[in-house]
């Protein structure tokens, strides 16, 4: 089949992420709640705060949420709370978003980094106690593009160490391990709502979960300038609090999210089955449940590849070119390239395709021909 006669010549505009396609389905009720908090005239830590808390809490499966403005604050509050600064080290990937180890950083604690494994991405169980020394205080988990880590293992070496859990799932909202949402296996689970999140508001937002009362309220208590009581302060905090129409518009959006994941699944399994010729694919496990914030593949001659798609409109993306151990905001760790090889392997052949959950099918087939006419295997 030639792929140009196939599509009439015709090249199709396919974005990323179509945030604009997604508003056309929920937007009047989102602007329908925004005038509602603006005709409120309570704008902090309201009603539909609240609301979004215990829902968000009810969804993932735990005892207490907290709206904070954004994943990143989520992370360095919720390593606050463990108390977890000066002299300490925690435990993560090099293979993630730079904020997992900027807030290891910003307590004062040491970023300590472990290698991924070459299928799904996620930190390697078997190095993790390689890693351990008598400064470790903590694990910060990410599950990466919504694939769960392992978190039997992980909870395990934790138990056995003394550590405490930071799951990192900013990238994983409804990704599930055994039955469980990530977010409430650790000690503590962090969410971003930036907007091309699977769940996004239309800004920066955040989440911080638990089960631990004592946790739960350092959090409330930590975001919001260290006080619960008004001026009432009793210890140094920040603020950083989810803001009141954020809220709103993430409680509309929260009633698609099981749909869009749905959506984003199938997909994934479409690019699954049809993408053979592919160096390596997302990994499928019948004991978790993968939300596919990302769908990134490996390829060789990626940017040859990554021209040729563009030339077809197919928009693509690189998550992440620079594993953190090489960052020059992290030499001072003093890593060198090779310390940590699947990551910076990974680094030079992923890319990620597009899986809107407005993705039609039309448009995913004309993805999967065009990868299929650049590796030669068209039929």
């Amino acid at each position: 089949m030639d792929f140009n006669l196939a599509y009439g010549g015709i090249i199709l505009n396919i974005p990323l992420l179509d945030l604009k396609k997604e508003y056309e389905l929920y937007g009047k009720n989102i602007e329908k709640a925004v005038v509602e908090v603006l005709q409120s005239g309570s704008y902090i830590l309201g009603d539909k705060v609240k609301q979004f808390e215990r829902e968000m809490a009810n969804y993932l499966g735990v005892q207490y949420a907290a709206g904070v403005a954004n994943g990143t604050d989520a992370l360095l509050l919720a390593l606050e709370a463990l108390d977890i600064g000066e002299e300490d080290e925690v435990i993560t990937t090099p293979f993630t978003f730079f904020a997992t180890a900027e807030a290891i950083a910003k307590v004062g604690a040491k970023p300590v980094f472990v290698d991924i494994e070459p299928d799904t991405y996620n930190i390697e169980v078997k190095k993790l106690e390689g890693a351990i020394t008598k400064k470790t205080k903590a694990i910060i988990v990410v599950h990466l593009f919504g694939m769960a880590a392992e978190m039997d293992s992980i909870m395990e070496i934790a138990s056995l160490h003394h550590l405490k859990v930071i799951e990192d799932a900013c990238q994983a909202i409804g990704t599930e391990y055994k039955g469980k949402r990530v977010g409430s296996i650790g000690d503590v689970g962090c969410f971003s709502f930036f907007p091309t999140k699977n769940l996004g508001a239309f800004g920066d937002g955040g989440l911080v979960v638990t089960n631990h009362p004592e946790i739960h309220e350092k959090i409330c208590r930590l975001r919001n300038h260290g006080s619960i009581e008004k001026y009432i302060h009793t210890s140094i905090g920040m603020n950083s609090r989810l803001d009141e129409i954020q809220a709103a518009i993430l409680l509309e959006k929260l009633k698609l999210l099981d749909m869009f994941l749905f959506k984003r699944i199938v997909v994934a399994n479409k690019y699954f089955q049809e993408l053979h010729h592919v160096k390596r694919k997302p990994p499928q496990y019948t004991d978790k449940r993968h939300t596919y914030h990302q769908y990134c593949v490996e390829v060789e001659e990626r940017d040859r590849l990554i021209r040729f798609l563009n030339q077809k409109g197919i928009a693509t993306g690189i998550y992440y070119p620079i594993p953190l151990h090489l960052q020059k905001a992290f030499q001072n760790l003093q890593y060198q390239q090779g310390d940590f090889p699947v990551s910076e392997n990974v680094a030079k052949h992923i890319l990620a395709l597009p899986i809107n959950p407005t993705l039609t099918v039309k448009e995913q087939e004309y993805i999967i021909q065009a990868m299929k006419e650049f590796a030669g295997v068209l039929p």
